[in-house]
């Protein structure tokens, strides 16, 4: 803490606090030692003796650090989770009053739970809201943000008159899933922030941005987007995430990603020319076609797909499924290319899985079979997460274009004419078609990471449809 709190100082007077157990009981001392101010915030909820134990330890701090702590916060969206009424809330506030003497003391939640309990603002010496545009019922794009930011703390002035507005908590994500028009990015969190700053030193109000460091922690319970709300990067050096007079970028990597996309691009060509060498003939001009295609679409999204697998796994389970769906969308390209050379067709999950007589002798057309399969399995999981928990999960719409459109590129090329439908793929076409219609409305027309994702969906579920099962002679 005394490190973070010295390269706060450099950028910030004064820092909020939620609570103070768990160590963060000494936030007061080290924060005077780096000169920093503190609004010292208490953690109440459902357990009454946690609560006393918050409120009493706080008590203390703020009397023997009464330069140090500025305000007193009598807990944070209670009320949003519905963990106390606001009649006890009241009592709290009041017991805190009585004991720290002149220190100004406050209770903080969403905006619109003020307004549903307006009986707390006759407690509190000031009003401290939360305003987070990106988590709006109806999410705000980050042009807007600041304006939105504006309006509602003017809205909650005049609510509230006769009393200061501290927007206690507001900022934008750095990463993460959209929602609706609202772009999680670095790129989107420095305009955000940058505009609520200048806007508050222009109308003289007081913001506190949250947060001072990303909180990794947090995407266990809110997803990526959870643990990217930081102005500061949460690994090893903590750095800043856009220094004051330098370029802004969302993939701080991109000349590496770059250059790795145009090597895989060039090893795509590479495996199609291979494939030439071994059988000699001359393919036709679509074969070629798809072979650039694949190569330019795997080339172009190389390292969007490798950057998301980093930002968005977390634990065993994320880890193996971005692994393995990068994994396909490498392997996709360079199979599919080896496999149009060939003249050959996408193999069905019956030629993989099925009774002798119905599989595959070729490796290649074995190994196509299995990215195909892993594929299909991912798409339809991730899809089936958006119509039943979306909330939190990330579009992978760049390793999910990388491994499915080759394999549509290919089925429009080469595929039996004749054959059964196998029921296997019309069912996982089945459910991926539908899930699209309904992740593409639910999620809505201005989120064009669902709309690209829906696409692929659709897309994998067309180049299922068109399996057809031919049973090998023999």
């Amino acid at each position: 803490m005394a490190e973070d709190f010295a390269q706060l100082a450099k950028v910030t007077g004064c820092i909020r606090t939620y609570s103070v157990g768990n160590g963060l009981d000494r936030v007061p001392e080290l924060a005077e030692k780096a000169g920093l101010k503190v609004m010292l915030g208490v953690w109440i909820g459902t357990n009454r003796t946690d609560n006393k134990t918050q409120m009493e330890t706080g008590i203390a701090l703020a009397k023997k650090y009464p330069g140090t702590v500025t305000a007193f916060i009598v807990g944070n969206e209670v009320l949003l989770r519905g963990e106390m009424t606001a009649a006890d809330l009241v009592a709290n506030i009041r017991y805190v009053k009585s004991k720290v003497g002149p220190m100004q003391v406050t209770y903080a939640d969403v905006w619109e739970f003020w307004l549903k309990n307006r009986d707390v603002y006759d407690a509190v010496d000031f009003v401290t809201i939360h305003i987070l545009p990106y988590w709006e019922d109806f999410p705000i794009r980050a042009r807007y943000a600041a304006n939105h930011v504006d309006s509602i703390r003017k809205r909650m002035a005049v609510a509230f008159p006769n009393k200061e507005i501290l927007i206690g908590e507001t900022g934008w994500p750095s990463a993460g899933r959209m929602r609706e028009g609202a772009l999680p990015s670095r790129a989107n969190q420095a305009r955000v922030v940058s505009e609520i700053l200048q806007m508050a030193r222009e109308q003289k109000f007081r913001v506190n941005l949250i947060e001072a460091y990303d909180q990794p922690w947090k995407r266990m319970w809110e997803g990526t987007v959870g643990g990217h709300w930081g102005l500061f990067d949460a690994n090893g050096d903590r750095a800043l995430k856009y220094p004051a007079g330098e370029p802004i970028t969302n993939f701080p990597r991109a000349k590496i990603y770059a250059a790795a996309g145009m090597i895989f691009s060039a090893l795509v060509f590479g495996v199609a020319l291979l494939t030439l060498r071994r059988r000699p003939w001359s393919p036709r001009l679509s074969s070629w076609l798809t072979v650039a295609i694949c190569a330019t679409a795997g080339g172009a999204l190389l390292g969007v797909a490798y950057d998301k697998m980093v930002v968005e796994s977390l634990g065993i389970g994320g880890w193996t499924v971005g692994i393995l769906l990068f994994g396909a969308a490498i392997l996709s390209p360079l199979v599919v290319a080896n496999t149009v050379m060939y003249g050959r067709g996408l193999p069905t999950f019956l030629e993989l899985l099925g009774p002798s007589g119905y599989r595959t002798g070729s490796r290649m057309q074995t190994i196509l079979g299995i990215v195909l399969l892993v594929t299909t399995a991912l798409a339809t999981q991730t899809a089936l997460g958006f119509v039943f928990d979306p909330r939190y999960r990330d579009f992978q719409f760049a390793a999910l274009t990388m491994a499915i459109v080759p394999f549509l590129l290919l089925t429009a090329l080469n595929r039996p004419t004749t054959g059964a439908r196998p029921i296997t793929e019309s069912v996982f076409a089945v459910t991926l078609a539908l899930s699209a219609i309904y992740v593409g409305f639910n999620e809505g027309p201005a989120n064009w990471q669902s709309l690209w994702t829906c696409g692929l969906y659709l897309l994998l579920a067309l180049t299922l449809s068109r399996a057809r099962v031919v049973r090998t002679p023999g």
